[in-house]
């Protein structure tokens, strides 16, 4: 604890410090904020209850989180894909611009968050999906936990008391170190596979994970984006039944922050990493794709049950947003910008426009995209899409791709829609205020011709200023007046 206002007056223009009275003295007393970040994999931002999912209870620790801060519903990540996503949100650069657009190490000379804490005298640390933050080295971990030390049965990251105890034992040795942390908790709920699945079993046997509630596919409603088919409902409802864990993991670090009496000084944000992996969704540029939940909670900073509907945020803006909140040098070569101010009630005029991208699977194979979204509409480019070509990844596997395949053979709006899926067309135009789901492509309607071009200029103007590598075929290939 610092006493001292003359060390205090010294050392602001480095940490960003809160204050509070000593019960004792009166004296005010600074410290240094705490820095914690809950990821969720694979989570789509509507599964959240205060996203608006109807399922009683689907989320409460999450919605809790969300009513004591600010919830923004035009969030984002960059690029729809685990590891990229991740190391983009730890670099404030699109992939395209920190080495690495697909599953790579980013470039040495790029620096990365906690590179910059470490130098303040942060505390980092890391629950889970470690093996996609590359080089392990640049993100100078001081504590260090393991898919495989959070596995439950052959369940990797998705017990929620396993969180509960690593986190206790991370802020009881940031006290006990005297120093101020990051900590950044990973769940693997709800990535694939899902709770009670087939492929759970397939998978990993009979030594499966735990979960304490089950939905039935009765109780829920399939996405607009997909075709409502019985397997397609049974995968929804096991899906459901992995959000529900990672809610209760959510909540067990947040209980974890309470007990140790560091919640009052913490800055906590949650999001997701991409969305959903079934079609239309993760390793794509939909909405479904790179929208995702943000929540932020900072007390005495942030009132409680906000929502921003104006401002656009995204994955890039992470790391220029911690180190201007925390006073701490800016960083070279940023694409993202801080939307600090923000989070203290204020307007960012600027900010009413993102970009999202995608480049390739695990597997290696290319499948190029950009985005650009402009309050309600979304223009994409698919520089993959030839007609020939068919898309690949974690969506096309599990029950629904399956079941859509099989359907399509007796139902020709189902064919058209999975045609659409695996081929794509290379240009397309969604209203994604009136129809979110990106069911009704624009692009060959008269009326938004116009529009379609001033989006094409947005999205050229972004890949130009950060050096896209494929800004030369989208100028050769796609008209700009």
């Amino acid at each position: 604890m610092i006493k001292s206002k003359t060390f205090t007056f010294l050392v602001i223009s480095i940490l960003f410090f809160s204050s509070c009275n000593d019960t004792e003295t009166g004296e005010e007393i600074y410290r240094p904020v705490n820095i914690l970040l809950i990821t969720a994999d694979d989570l789509n931002y509507n599964s959240v209850g205060c996203y608006g999912n109807t399922l009683d209870q689907i989320t409460p620790n999450i919605d809790k989180l969300a009513q004591s801060g600010i919830r923004f519903t035009n969030a984002f990540v960059n690029i729809a894909v685990c590891q990229p996503s991740r190391q983009s949100i730890m670099t404030g650069r699109y992939p395209h611009n920190n080495g690495a657009p697909a599953f790579n190490p980013i470039d040495r000379n790029v620096a990365t968050l906690q590179e910059e804490l470490h130098k303040a005298g942060y505390l980092n640390g890391i629950l889970g999906k470690e093996i996609h933050l590359k080089p392990t080295e640049k993100f100078l971990w001081d504590y260090f936990i393991t898919e495989g030390d959070l596995a439950s049965g052959l369940g990797i990251g998705r017990d929620p008391e396993l969180y509960f105890d690593y986190a206790t034992e991370f802020f009881n040795k940031s006290k006990q170190e005297g120093k101020p942390f990051f900590l950044m908790a990973n769940s693997h709920d709800p990535h694939r596979p899902f709770a009670g699945s087939d492929q759970e079993k397939n998978l990993w046997g009979e030594d499966l994970p735990l979960f304490t509630r089950k939905f039935l596919p009765e109780e829920v409603s399939v996405p607009a984006f997909l075709p409502d088919l019985p397997e397609v409902r049974l995968e929804i409802a096991e899906y459901y039944t992995s959000v529900y864990r990672l809610d209760q993991t959510v909540g067990a670090i947040m209980d974890a922050l309470k007990k140790s009496g560091q919640e009052d000084n913490t800055l906590v944000m949650f999001i997701s990493d991409n969305g959903m992996a079934l079609p239309f969704a993760k390793s794509n540029c939909y909405l479904n794709s790179n929208k995702t939940p943000w929540i932020v909670s900072w007390p005495g900073v942030i009132e409680g049950g906000k929502v921003d509907s104006t401002h656009f945020i995204s994955g890039i803006d992470f790391m220029p947003t911690i180190l201007h909140a925390l006073h701490l040098p800016e960083v070279e070569n940023m694409d993202g910008t801080s939307f600090l101010p923000v989070l203290r009630g204020k307007i960012q005029k600027n900010r009413k426009v993102v970009f999202t991208e995608f480049h390739r699977i695990f597997a290696g194979i290319d499948y190029s995209m950009r985005c650009v979204q402009a309050e309600n509409f979304g223009y994409i480019v698919n520089f993959w899409s030839d007609g020939i070509h068919q898309i690949k990844g974690d969506a096309t596997s599990g029950r629904t791709y399956s079941a859509m395949k099989e359907a399509a053979d007796m139902d020709s709006l189902i064919s058209d829609r999975l045609n659409m899926y695996v081929y794509r067309v290379p240009e397309e135009l969604y209203d994604f205020n009136a129809d979110p789901d990106g069911l009704v492509n624009l692009i060959d309607v008269p009326d938004y011709k116009e529009l379609i071009q001033e989006m094409k200029k947005l999205l050229l103007k972004e890949m130009k200023r950060t050096k896209d590598p494929i800004y030369d075929e989208f100028v050769n290939r796609f008209q700009v007046n």
